[in-house]
């Protein structure tokens, strides 16, 4: 094992990578109970006619598993101490844009994740990922980032009624008075005093402490035994290979809009990842990650084995920094990741106590620190300021990522040309912008 992982010529040993695992899994842990919160719809009372719910511990149970599947050929095949599990913010393109809005049933949606997991591995073998990403500009990459991390942020305030919408002013303040409300707002504000503390593991961390408090002040039902707490692993089969089922409908403009999303998301979150955790971990040489067509190809593994298995694209999660930080550096610690996530399986009775007030701070922390972005796009040259402005703005007003991609694809040729840099518009920008125009006239929102 040791040789296999090369603990010598790294300077690592089994303390350090089971410690680097570990910290990696508390870090991350929370997408086990916010994925199927989101998926699931929880928060939506109603839904709309011919909207149905996916079923939460079905879905707990395919991100347990995608996230332990995924980790583990990134950390058997890549050697990398990256974890993967279903990306926030996709799942919420997922949810709330494709199924809620557009009126998507959630398998077809599925279907869209494997097609999209498929052409990923397809780009990633032949080498044309590379390409395609170098040909979108930098700046709306980062912009696409950030309005995410609004979005999500968006979704877990109105979720919980810290804002809420108004007939006069469209959105106004919350009444600060519900209980459940200033539930909510305690665990936000737990999550940033850990966070800022530099807790590993603190949105997690913040969670638990926002359910205890619910459950010490009577708003959260709290687990009455043993049976509560852990039990049998539920059935996979409300979601299993639900993904083939509807794989015939994804051949229209609505669904190719869909595709993409997930596709374009998917690319750049990931290379960020992988990126960021190669850099603190030391793995780049001469700039370039060694291995990343393993670790792009267990990437895109990932996405196809969890829309199968009924879960939103997975893929790289930054929360990996924090097991390099406490000594993670070869595969062995993603291996202990993956184990960890297997052994969750048994909790999945916790989802119970997982309410919108517990998943809200979750959600706009990590809107926060996808926000992180924007401190590198290029503010002051106008003919990208607008662009990765309207991308940034559009998502959370119109509640729909695909959308805010939309829009900033079809500025940037505009403002570009004007300013006098066509010449650095790649062709497929010009792709995109058409294929965007047709997403305004063929999409209804």
């Amino acid at each position: 094992m040791k040789k296999y992982f090369q603990f010598e010529e790294l300077g690592t040993n089994y303390r350090r990578e089971i410690m680097g695992g570990v910290t990696t899994f508390l870090a991350m842990a929370y997408i086990l109970f916010v994925n199927p919160a989101v998926l699931a719809l929880l928060d939506i009372e109603e839904l709309p006619a011919g909207v149905t719910r996916m079923d939460p511990e079905a879905v707990f149970v395919a991100t347990a598993l995608a996230a332990a599947v995924g980790t583990l050929i990134m950390g058997l095949v890549a050697k990398y101490p990256i974890a993967l599990a279903p990306g926030m913010g996709l799942n919420a393109f997922f949810a709330y844009t494709v199924v809620l809005t557009w009126g998507i049933p959630w398998e077809t949606a599925l279907a869209g994740v494997l097609a999209s997991g498929v052409i990923f591995m397809i780009l990633t073998l032949t080498g044309v990922r590379e390409k395609v990403i170098n040909a979108i500009p930098n700046n709306l990459k980062l912009a696409v980032g950030a309005g995410i991390g609004l979005f999500i942020a968006f979704i877990g305030l109105t979720n919980v009624g810290i804002i809420e919408s108004d007939p006069d002013t469209y959105l106004a303040l919350g009444d600060l008075t519900n209980p459940y409300t200033l539930l909510a707002i305690f665990g936000v504000v737990a999550t940033v005093i850990l966070l800022t503390l530099g807790l590993k593991g603190g949105v997690f961390y913040g969670m638990i402490a926002t359910a205890v408090a619910g459950m010490l002040v009577g708003l959260i039902d709290p687990p009455t035994g043993a049976s509560d707490v852990v039990s049998t692993v539920p059935s996979l089969e409300p979601t299993f290979g639900a993904a083939f089922e509807n794989f015939g409908e994804i051949f229209t403009i609505q669904m190719l809009i869909v595709i993409m999303t997930f596709l374009f998301v998917d690319f750049f979150d990931t290379g960020g990842t992988l990126v960021a955790v190669a850099t603190q971990g030391g793995f780049m040489k001469d700039g370039k990650l060694p291995r990343a067509n393993k670790a792009l190809f267990s990437d895109s593994s990932a996405t196809v084995a969890g829309s199968i298995l009924g879960t939103s694209t997975t893929t790289s999660y930054i929360e990996s920094t924090t097991g390099v930080s406490a000594g993670a550096r070869t595969g062995f610690a993603s291996v202990v990741t993956a184990a960890l996530f297997l052994l969750a399986l048994f909790f999945s009775p916790l989802l119970g106590v997982v309410t919108a007030e517990v998943t809200a701070p979750a959600l706009i922390i990590v809107g926060i620190l996808m926000a992180a972005n924007l401190r590198h796009v290029e503010w002051d040259k106008f003919e990208i300021a607008v662009p990765a402005f309207f991308t940034l703005l559009a998502m959370p007003l119109t509640y729909s990522i695909a959308t805010g991609i939309a829009v900033g694809f079809i500025f940037y040729p505009i403002t570009m040309i004007v300013k006098g840099r066509g010449k650095e518009i790649h062709p497929v920008m010009y792709v995109l912008f058409v294929i965007f125009i047709l997403y305004f006239i063929f999409i209804p929102e």
